[in-house]
């Protein structure tokens, strides 16, 4: 099957993740798409498939045409989609050699994706993308990785020439939600190290990631009849707005780029009663990430003294770690992945991650874990897309970075 057939085939099952459930997937759908995954591994050759309790997915392909003791290599994707926007009923469609023009994504809606808000578009003149309706994300994060390691493996297993060493395959749950890897069994996967296949543009290579923590900003109120309210009421909607202005106003995302971090509003909800405010923090220096949470406990710390004690309840929470210092003794992973792009016409771009990625919790759990291109871009909305052509790229590079460790010793 080719690596669009099984794409298209993904995104049409809804798999989005649910931040509120304290399950495992977090939504029952992600099983729906493992359950798929599981047969489709098994009627194409790969060995040992299991889906765990959680969710969890793993198989293996054992080493061929070599001695089999090198390296053994991960590649793993997440199953699960952003609940930023709507992942339900996808309704995906090509545009077949794109012309440069504005695509209408939604007639009726009126919604056009344009080469003059999204540049990237002009980079793809004459190749075939597959975009939205207009009403819902596309998922290309990151059922494009887990399509492009299902063909590689695939490719691997029906060529009788090929050359690898031992292949793991993992794909997680969750990893939109930030717990992707909360419960990853690396005693299941037996891996050396590994690569996600999760970020965007072809040609990417990433090994530096945010640090993150999350803020969860409650805020106590006290609602009286309005008519009566002087000196009574404490307006927790209020209070809530002057706790986001003593945030800094440059470290919000949309005033940032490259290594610089940000605080970032994503939800904010309630009445005068009770408020709450959920924030995520990013950096990737550790000493600015750990000023950004001390700003948050002064702000606090603050108005419970202006407002009352208890007034404001903040539960901060570390979600994870800049990767790069378990990456970097590891840069063979680096150099291979750049080297394995160049015998592909593919010009590697090493850029961080503004974001993050399973890889960074498992290179702290113990498996150096960078992420590699899928092709995709715009992700998380309707304007989300992904060129054909980057997608049949990027397996051609997996197949090359598999051969290619095949030769290596396994202290590589």
């Amino acid at each position: 099957m080719k690596v669009k057939e099984r794409f298209l085939k993904y995104v049409a099952i809804e798999t989005t993740s649910d931040p509120t459930s304290e399950t495992c997937p977090s939504s029952a759908k992600q099983r729906v798409l493992g359950d798929a995954l599981v047969a489709e591994m098994q009627a194409i050759g790969i060995s040992n498939v299991t889906m765990d309790k959680n969710g969890y997915i793993y198989g293996e392909l054992p080493a061929k045409n070599c001695d089999g003791l090198g390296p053994k290599v991960a590649f793993l994707a997440h199953m699960d989609t952003s609940p930023d926007f709507s992942g339900k009923d996808v309704k995906a469609r090509v545009v077949e050699a794109y012309d440069g023009s504005d695509i209408v994504l939604n007639e009726a809606e009126g919604i056009v994706m344009s080469p003059k808000k999204f540049e990237s578009l002009e980079k793809y003149i004459g190749q075939d993308l597959i975009v939205t309706d207009g009403t819902t994300l596309l998922g290309a994060d990151d059922k494009a990785g887990v399509a492009e390691i299902m063909t590689m493996a695939e490719c691997l297993l029906n060529d009788p020439d090929a050359v690898h060493g031992p292949i793991k395959i993992a794909f997680t749950p969750d990893e939109e939600i930030g717990r992707g890897a909360d419960l990853f069994d690396l005693g299941q996967l037996k891996a050396d190290f590994g690569y996600t296949v999760d970020g965007g543009e072809i040609g990417e290579i990433e090994f530096e990631n945010f640090n993150a923590a999350s803020a969860i900003v409650t805020i106590n109120g006290s609602n009286i009849h309005p008519g009566y309210a002087k000196l009574k009421m404490k307006n927790a909607l209020l209070i809530g707005m002057a706790f986001h202005e003593m945030l800094p106003v440059f470290e919000n995302p949309a005033y940032t780029e490259g290594y610089e971090g940000f605080s970032h509003l994503n939800d904010f909800e309630g009445n005068v009663e009770k408020a709450v405010m959920r924030y995520i923090i990013r950096d990737h220096d550790m000493a600015k990430f750990e000023i950004k949470k001390a700003r948050f406990e002064r702000i606090a710390a603050y108005l419970n003294a202006e407002y009352g004690e208890g007034t404001i309840v903040l539960d901060l929470k570390d979600s994870y770690y800049n990767m790069r210092e378990k990456v970097a003794p590891h840069m063979h992973m680096i150099d291979v992945a750049a080297e394995a792009m160049h015998t592909q016409g593919v010009t590697p771009i090493v850029v961080p991650i503004r974001g993050g990625t399973d890889g960074s919790r498992l290179s702290f759990m113990g498996l150096p874990c960078p992420n590699l291109c899928t092709g995709g871009h715009n992700f998380h909305g309707k304007f989300e897309y992904i060129p054909v052509q980057s997608m049949t790229k990027t397996v051609s590079i997996l197949i090359e970075i598999a051969k290619r460790y095949a030769a290596m010793p396994s202290e590589a």
